[in-house]
């Protein structure tokens, strides 16, 4: 208490007006608490008492700490809650990034809400092929808060910082960075106390490269899990010096999910025995691959116990609920919980099967089909597809999920319902996903329209009844499959769509398309705007949804489809939902839900 004591009256204290308080976040030994407020990082004693301003440049524009919008959305997540300070082991140190966003561009988000002109909201989003913020890695030492240390980056250089992250000694920081092309990945060492940096890992990659995440750190190095030299994802150990590099697993492995180590062994779940399911493994230090859970469920690790040599997991399949069990990780044995060894059964409505159709370079992929109530094989249905479409996304996956309530509708109407992949989902690796690189679109719409004639091949299938829906990147899809192929979609729905990447965000965008600048033609190819005349309503109608307040993919990009589609006498149906978001909630999804179900029966001619 003493030491607080001193560095409280050595520091300038803030008197100020306190306003709110934004991502309050502990200290490791929980004495200290830190936040944001303002544009400014500051900390105090969790006890109470007076606090600490850390930084004194906040503004509009100044952000120390909180996350400027595109490293909130595409680079911490959304759970980040927009915090980009972190705490040092031992909890004198406090990391955080400064953003100058001075360069990005203004963009105006309209709400008829909040008095009788409405409001607006501001956020300095960075589009496709212009200014990002320009970033600096400082670092505070609470025992001199009025000293920031910062590290040896450029700032004005075109660069992206990904999550870093403290070694255990508190002595360095190890920060990740991508250029603005993102097809190189370093690790520096960063110097806490005077900022200097080391290089200790790069990579490349001829497409583009993810971030570390989900790491194990361990007192010689860390476990991470990359992409970069087999075509599949691998468990690979890393010295904290950089000199040692090992690669541990082999074969097939995506969405590797790291979950600890224990004397060199480390345990993990990936899509190995499965592409539409994980399960749960070892790999030891001679790189021996040990399958744990069952291969023919999907796993999902709710606790793991390396004394006891026990974990605790929830099975599921498709069509059944997650069950608990608990894995003896010596002998490889599952036993339920309950003492039943079969799965619960799944309760009365959908019941889906996984599917599997080739491509047209051989690679096969899935889709997940529910035939509706009462089918008879001798009758012909309508179907209904959804889509995603974008890169290392898929929606096919064997585990249960809730059906919505539009599914049930399907279900109970007589309609087919097919979700399906394509080769960008991830299934077959980097083979599938690196096909998109700066061009999108062309291969997932090839892939949808295999499942269109798969699917319309099937003798109990109204070829001539088949839609198709999606939203975000689907949205995207299915107004270009609508839109360039109405011999095989009879009508689509497209929600919250981009439909000219340039009015996306830099880093998502520019990871898979390039820049603008740098590959104009493949950003023409994307252009959804580009085809509204190929568009013929009387052969496939098309529906666009969209929220007002979306903050992701903003409602320009629908109000420019829009405005082609009237300018070339192209009818279509509209639904727009004041203040909506990237998704829709509470009132506007039941809305939604009732708009579609009628748009459905009115254009696959559905009997109620």
């Amino acid at each position: 208490m003493k030491r607080l004591i001193l560095l409280f009256a050595a520091a300038l204290v803030y008197t100020g007006a306190l306003a709110e308080e934004t991502n309050p976040t502990y200290s490791p030994d929980s004495s200290m608490v830190a936040y944001t407020s303002g544009g400014d990082l500051f900390v105090r004693p969790s006890a109470g008492g007076q606090a600490i301003r850390l930084t004194e440049d906040g503004s509009d524009v100044i952000l120390n700490g909180y996350a400027s919008w595109v490293y909130y959305e595409e680079i911490f997540g959304r759970p980040s809650r927009y915090k980009a300070f972190w705490w040092s082991p031992d909890s004198r140190k406090l990391a955080f990034y400064r953003f100058d966003n001075s360069v990005v561009k203004m963009f105006p988000i309209y709400s008829p809400y909040g008095g009788k002109g409405g409001s607006l909201s501001e956020t300095r989003y960075p589009l496709a092929g212009d200014p990002n913020p320009n970033v600096k890695v400082g670092i505070v030492d609470l025992n001199k808060p009025q000293d920031i240390v910062w590290a040896d980056f450029d700032p004005q250089a075109d660069q992206y910082f990904g999550t870093p992250f403290w070694g255990d000694d508190s002595k360095k920081l190890f920060v990740q960075r991508e250029p603005r092309v993102q097809q190189e990945l370093e690790l520096f060492a960063v110097d806490a106390s005077n900022g200097s940096k080391t290089l200790i890992y790069h990579e490349t990659c001829p497409t583009w490269l993810d971030w570390m995440q989900d790491m194990i750190f361990t007192r010689e190095g860390l476990y991470m899990a990359r992409a970069f030299e087999t075509g599949w994802q691998q468990i690979y150990f890393l010295s904290y010096d950089g000199k040692t590099l090992k690669r541990l697993t082999s074969g097939v492995n995506w969405r590797i999910s790291l979950l600890a180590e224990d004397k060199g062994t480390v345990y993990f779940t990936s899509y190995r025995d499965s592409d539409v399911h994980p399960c749960l493994y070892s790999v030891d230090r001679k790189g021996r691959i040990k399958l744990l859970s069952d291969p023919d469920s999907a796993v999902r690790v709710e606790d793991l116990d390396l004394r006891k040599k026990k974990a605790k997991v929830y099975y599921s399949t498709i069509n059944t609920d997650w069950v608990p069990y608990t894995i003896d990780l010596r002998k490889a044995l599952s036993v339920p919980e309950n003492g039943r060894p079969e799965l619960a059964a799944a309760p009365d409505g959908p019941q889906f099967e996984i599917v599997y159709a080739e491509m047209s370079d051989g690679q096969k992929v899935p889709a997940a089909i529910a035939l509706p109530r009462d089918f008879d094989p001798s009758k012909k249905y309508p179907v209904v597809m959804e889509i995603y479409g974008g890169p290392d996304n898929p929606y096919v996956r064997d585990s249960k999920r809730r059906p919505s309530p539009m599914v049930r509708w399907f279900w109970e109407t007589g309609v087919i319902r097919a979700i399906v992949d394509t080769r960008s989902a991830g299934h077959t690796g980097r083979k599938g996903t690196d096909l998109v690189y700066r061009d999108v679109v062309s291969v997932p719409v090839e892939d949808a329209c295999t499942w269109a004639r798969w699917l319309g091949n099937l003798p109990y299938v109204d070829s001539e009844r088949i839609g198709i829906e999606g939203f975000s990147f689907g949205g995207t899809m299915t107004a270009m499959l609508v839109m360039c192929h109405p011999e095989l979609f009879r009508c689509g729905v497209a929600g919250g769509g981009v439909y000219d990447w340039e009015l996306y965000d830099t880093h998502y965008t520019e990871r898979f398309m390039d820049t603008p600048q740098r590959n104009p033609e493949g950003y023409k190819k994307a252009r959804v705007l580009n085809y509204v005349r190929n568009y013929d309503p009387s052969r496939s109608r098309l529906k666009l949804t969209h929220g007002t307040g979306d903050d992701n993919v903003h409602l320009q990009n629908t109000l420019l489809l829009v405005d082609s589609l009237q300018r070339c006498s192209k009818q279509f149906d509209l639904m727009l939902y004041p203040d909506g978001m990237h998704g829709y909630r509470g009132e506007q999804t039941a809305h939604d839900n009732e708009a579609d179900k009628e748009f459905w029966t009115r254009n696959l001619s559905l009997k109620q």
